[in-house]
């Protein structure tokens, strides 16, 4: 039998608007899955999420990690 390993989730809330900000952040927010004020998502928390959530960090806000 396999152990079961629970994944671990960041949820974030966008609270920046894309507006006058270079096309790399608004693509960034996108890859996200944000692209309007005050949005929340639940994603897996890996590296590669946590380096687009630093390189947004002005936008968004991390609400909860679990």
């Amino acid at each position: 039998m396999a152990k079961t390993e629970a994944k671990k989730t960041i949820t974030i809330e966008q609270i920046g608007s894309p507006i006058r900000r270079p096309e790399i952040q608004r693509k960034t927010l996108i890859g996200l899955g944000l692209n309007k004020m005050h949005r929340v998502r639940t994603l897996e928390d890996t590296p590669s999420v946590r380096g687009m959530i630093r390189a947004v960090q002005h936008l968004v806000r991390v609400v909860e990690e679990k």
